[in-house]
């Protein structure tokens, strides 16, 4: 590698870092509303702004910070094309619901554009074209076929033997006139608009349950209540389950994005390899100048190599192909994917008429969250919406989701007894400064992580949700659970459900 890069020592979304973000008190006191919404990213926000817009009386909360979750660590490209999924929607749900799912996410981008036209939001929204690209002749018959898909359902796309980008490449998909922006930046102005309609916002209240008498109530860990007629679980994973079986239904994946500066200009376009491992592409500007994102690298959260493996290969990626100037970012995001690669969206169970769920939106959430929120809120304004059905939680595709069902479900089962038998007695003494190792402390398995400053952080690492063991994740300074993908920073508090309770702490002696 170039000699002389710096590298980025913890890891922080450059999305988060270029902005100041508006901040929220904690929950105090319980509130009754029209409707309760769980979860501050683009789904939650989005939603609060078109039903506060109708006059309905909006409360959001977030266990943590507004935009600090899977939002605030995406990659922002705003749209349809997700990878090569149109041929298998056809195959395993038909055309006419393959086509409504480009349709529903070409309508989340027209919605995007429409508010930042009509607030006037300066997101470094632009159009861009996006591009799969091959590098082998395997993925060159399969963009082949995607394009077939693309013809049959009315897509727009163009097969090429080359890209803007300059690589080496066998053949690309193109998509045009899709679009990229700063989702922070448009998000804080959605945000501000709804308050301006009298949406409330809170910070860290978090939301454990939900209670039915004669409308139902969110319950909050310190035991306060929202009492509401409807609830959104905007929250990446649904905090009430309502005998869905969720867990059974997605898994978690992780992915890493690296930001660099290169001697070379960005020729425009966003791209995406067909193959595996995955290399996403954009550029993005930070003051005033070009960056080059690289993203990828998509595994299991909680499976796996030492994450910063994943960091170290986006970086050697960058420097063969473009070189690079300087190392100013990195991070990484996590997102759920259903059996059948479609969200779910809608009643959390079916006949559910109040308690609706956003989730499984396999990385693609800035138009896949925008259309939940424009069906969640029709849903409850009482109109039609075109998108509905294809979304729904309730559907059941035999084809192939029995085949994933088994497959998920043997793979949890297997780490939770992994974990279990796991031999674990390291010892503390040999630990170095920010690094971490389990071993046991009074016969119980625990995590220890020495910081800088050499304190000792030792929390039992048994997952809250259903107890599997959670692993060191040295990237990114976490503890993450292989099973359902809840993740911990080092002093046990929960960075992503389905866990709703932090690890318990450890005594060292």
């Amino acid at each position: 590698m170039t000699e002389n890069i710096h590298i980025p020592q913890f890891p922080e979304s450059y999305w988060r870092d270029s902005i100041e973000l508006p901040s929220f008190p904690r929950l105090q006191d319980s509130v009754k509303t029209d409707v309760g919404i769980v979860g501050g990213g683009i789904t939650g926000i989005t939603a609060a702004y078109l039903l506060a817009k109708e006059g309905l009386k909006v409360t959001l909360i977030d266990a943590g910070l507004l935009l600090k979750g899977t939002t605030g660590h995406t990659t922002a490209k705003i749209t349809a094309q997700h990878g090569l999924i149109y041929d298998e929607f056809s195959r395993h749900f038909g055309a006419e619901q393959a086509s409504k799912y480009h349709q529903a996410n070409m309508e989340a981008k027209q919605l995007i554009e429409k508010l930042v036209e009509q607030h006037k939001i300066k997101c470094n929204y632009q159009q861009e074209d996006a591009y799969i690209y091959a590098t082998s002749e395997q993925y060159q018959e399969k963009l082949e076929t995607e394009k077939k898909a693309y013809d049959e359902l009315g897509i727009s796309g163009e097969l090429t033997n080359s890209i803007p980008l300059g690589l080496s490449i066998k053949s690309a998909l193109c998509m045009e006139k899709q679009a990229q922006f700063h989702p922070l930046k448009y998000l804080k102005a959605i945000a501000k608009e709804a308050e301006k309609n009298g949406a409330v916002f809170y910070e860290n209240t978090t939301a454990v349950d939900v209670e039915y008498n004669k409308h139902p109530a969110i319950v909050t860990r310190d035991g306060k209540r929202i009492t509401c007629r409807y609830v959104i679980q905007a929250s990446h994973y649904p905090f009430y389950d309502g005998q869905g079986f969720y867990p059974t239904r997605m898994y978690a994946e992780r992915a890493y994005i690296v930001a660099v500066k290169t001697p070379e200009k960005f020729p425009g376009g966003m791209y995406i390899n067909a193959e595996s491992p995955s290399r996403s592409i954009r550029s993005a500007q930070m003051d005033g100048k070009e960056m080059w994102l690289f993203a990828g690298e998509n595994h299991k959260t909680g499976q796996g190599q030492s994450t910063m493996q994943h960091y170290d290969a986006l970086q050697q990626f960058a420097e063969e192909k473009f070189g690079i100037t300087d190392y100013v970012y990195r991070w990484s995001a996590q997102d759920l994917t259903t059996l059948d690669k479609m969200p779910y969206i809608g009643p959390v169970t079916r006949g559910e008429n109040s308690v609706f769920v956003a989730t499984g939106f396999r990385k693609w959430g800035m138009t896949n969250g925008t259309i939940a929120a424009s069906i969640l809120s029709d849903r409850i304004l009482e109109k039609e919406n075109p998108y509905a059905e294809i979304y729904s939680p309730s559907r059941f595709q035999a084809d192939p989701a029995i085949r994933k069902f088994m497959r998920t479900n043997a793979d949890v089962a297997k780490h939770l007894i992994k974990g279990k038998l796991e031999y674990t007695n390291n010892n503390i003494d040999e630990l170095t400064p920010d690094n971490a190792i389990t071993t046991r402390i009074n016969g119980m398995r625990a995590g220890v992580y020495m910081d800088k400053e050499r304190n000792l952080h030792a929390v039992d690492t048994t997952c809250k949700h259903l107890g599997c063991e959670t692993h060191w994740n040295s990237g990114d300074r976490t503890w993450d659970c292989p099973c359902h993908g809840s993740r911990y920073s080092y002093t046990g508090e929960v960075l992503n459900g389905p866990a709703n309770e932090p690890l318990n702490r450890v005594e060292i002696d």
